[in-house]
């Protein structure tokens, strides 16, 4: 086994060589507050309807726990960063937004086999055991990246790093070899709010704080049932995920767009007509999406979050397209197809549209989005 500090610059060249911009080596322990702060986040709810962090977060808030064999974590980075500006596209109230990670192919597949060649490697040159995750086990991979020294924790609780920015896929090689963890990246925040002032969905109850059940990535992606009418404005035009509070942050300056052209956005995928999306059945949207972690969300409930974005449109010539959606078979999709329809048309249109189709629905949930939908102030 070759001495540490040289396996070390072996392993960043070797990372350097399968694609990754950024290596960094932890402990394979987190400090107690983050544990206390997963406690927090599950124990007031603000992780929604996602499950699996309730099920598994000892596993989370210890890497220990999740490999007991665990001494160090290797944590890389791979730069997705666009080629424009994000928010850019909040505007164009006649598309749909989509998150710059989510543009192309799903990274999980590309930066997991990187990931294996690398463990691979290391196993051949220091011998030990290896374990790989990407954003698929119970892993808090930004603290531990902010622990290796890739970055730090911003305000909006994402990784922030000082030359790639917002912009980084992470990955992590669990190891049983003993490495010497770089030295922890500070917190250049500041004075800085940018991150917290922009959510339109105010999902951040303090700096360093998130209510998922309020941030559009969750319900745009995660969020399985109606999203709650109170939020569906602020959504505006994202249809999946958001990256307002990454795309504002100050050291995107620093930022450069990702030399991997598997990371660079589909032409399809970068400003896409609302129109062309929600004509989308089943088979074209997996056909649409395939290969894209899109995908995963299934065809249901991303037309949900374009029928919000055409509600959100100011556009009546969409109404055309909303109007087949009121009789899909999927009951989600007509309930959000009744509100995008009333937010459109005249109170007049929208009534007699209302009389027409409610009494053959049969759906309670569906009702009263009719009922609802019908009161003087959308609440």
């Amino acid at each position: 086994m070759p001495d540490e500090n040289s396996l070390k610059k072996q392993l960043q060249t070797q990372a350097a060589d399968l694609g990754f911009d950024v290596v960094g080596v932890s402990a394979a322990d987190l400090p107690l507050e983050k544990a206390q702060y997963l406690s927090r986040f599950l124990e007031e709810g603000r992780h929604g309807d996602m499950g699996w962090l309730e099920g598994r977060a000892e596993q989370r808030a210890h890497p220990r726990a999740l490999w007991a064999g665990a001494n160090s974590v290797i944590m890389l980075g791979a730069n997705y960063g666009p080629d424009n500006d994000p928010l850019e596209g909040l505007e164009k109230k006649e598309t749909g937004l989509i998150s710059v990670y989510a543009q192309n192919k799903d990274y999980h597949d590309l930066i997991k086999k990187r990931l294996k060649r690398l463990a691979r490697w290391l196993i051949d040159e220091a011998g030990g055991e290896v374990k790989v995750f990407v954003d698929t086990a119970p892993v808090m991979e930004k603290p531990l990246a902010a622990q290796a020294g890739i970055g730090w924790q911003g305000k909006h609780t994402n990784l922030v790093s000082r030359d790639f920015g917002s912009w980084l896929f992470l990955g992590a090689i669990f190891t049983t070899l003993p490495l010497e963890p770089d030295e922890q990246e500070i917190d250049h925040c500041g004075s800085c709010s940018n991150c917290l002032d922009i959510c339109p969905t105010n999902a951040f109850p303090a700096p360093y704080q998130l209510d998922a059940r309020k941030c559009i990535s969750y319900l745009t992606i995660e969020h399985k049932g109606p999203i709650p009418h109170e939020l569906r404005p602020a959504i505006g035009n994202h249809i999946y995920g958001c990256d307002d509070c990454l795309a504002v942050c100050p050291w995107n300056k620093f930022a450069a767009r990702s030399q991997e052209t598997a990371f660079h956005a589909r032409e399809t995928l970068r400003e896409p007509p609302l129109s062309e999306l929600a004509a989308l059945d089943d088979t074209e949207f997996r056909t649409f999406f395939s290969g894209s972690p899109i995908k995963r969300t299934g065809r249901d409930r991303f037309i949900r979050n374009v029928l919000i974005a055409i509600g959100n449109s100011n556009d009546k010539s969409l109404l055309a397209t909303v109007e087949p959606l009121l009789s899909d078979e999927s009951t989600l999709v007509r309930g959000a197809a009744i509100w995008a329809y009333a937010r459109l048309e005249t109170s007049n249109g929208f009534n007699e549209m209302r009389k027409q189709r409610q009494p053959l629905e049969q759906d309670e949930i569906v009702r009263s989005e009719w009922e609802r939908a019908s009161l003087p102030v959308d609440a």
